[in-house]
């Protein structure tokens, strides 16, 4: 596992435009996914992360063909989900370019599709969406289909059987700060890293560059998503790992 810490901006997906919501609904209009995607690969952007967040729950098929622009205009790695239900799937959307596949629902629904996935691209292309939300008991419960259907587990032990089936990294969101700007749920991320062995990117809340310190020195994340706090122009990938390097957290220059 590297040490340095990376910084991974969201682009949710709907139509072929990048959209951004909060708590998951309430969705507004970013701009073009590609345009975007390019301007933070030359802001110094880590990887970047597509999620065609209606993908699932419509049915439709994978965004190849966003994946192949992205390909031919941005440098950096970048991993596509949504709607990925198979290892023919995932084949269209790396063989167009992408470096990694993120599976949530399919995984949730039929979780040998891990293992058939790191069988045949490695376990490093393979990472594990958790959608996650806090249950008045305290625990953490897992919710599918773009956190329309709750599926009864548990985000950690999901987290844990996820990576032992063969997922190599873990996107953990936490619905309840999605798109609040408030912070990420810490408490949460703490606990899927601590279980786990495979990096941890910590997703929803984002609002502050305090914020994605906090996720990497008090979440034990080894990697920050952000979306709004970057689509938006408050801040720039720049400002935030200059932020994160007076902290002293180790990342790329």
């Amino acid at each position: 596992m590297s040490d340095l810490k990376r910084i991974i901006p969201c682009l949710d997906v709907n139509d072929g435009r990048v959209v951004k919501g909060t708590n998951f609904i309430d969705i507004r209009d970013a701009g073009d996914p590609v345009e975007l995607a390019e301007r933070y690969d030359a802001e110094g952007a880590d990887e970047l992360v597509f999620l065609d967040i209606t993908a699932s729950h419509e049915g439709r098929d994978t965004i190849v063909e966003l994946a192949r622009r992205t390909a031919e205009n941005v440098f950096i790695p970048f991993t596509i989900g949504g709607g990925i239900r198979s290892v023919e799937d995932a084949k269209a959307v790396l063989g167009a370019g992408a470096d990694k596949v993120a599976v949530n629902s399919a995984a949730l629904k039929r979780p040998e599709l891990l293992g058939e996935l790191a069988e045949v691209f490695g376990s490093q292309c393979v990472v594990i969406a958790i959608d996650a939300k806090k249950k008045e008991d305290g625990t953490y419960g897992v919710f599918l289909n773009g956190g329309r259907v709750e599926t009864g587990r548990d985000a950690i032990e999901w987290a844990k059987e996820a990576t032992s089936l063969g997922a190599g990294e873990i996107l953990l969101t936490s619905m309840d700060r999605d798109g609040t700007n408030i912070g990420y749920e810490l408490e949460l991320t703490r606990a899927v890293a601590r279980a786990t062995d495979v990096p941890v990117i910590a997703s929803g809340g984002a609002g502050e560059l305090s914020h994605l310190t906090e996720a990497i020195e008090e979440g034990e994340a080894d990697a920050v998503l952000c979306a709004s706090i970057f689509h938006y122009g408050q801040f720039t990938v720049g400002q935030a790992k200059k932020h994160m390097a007076m902290h002293g957290i180790p990342v790329r220059v």
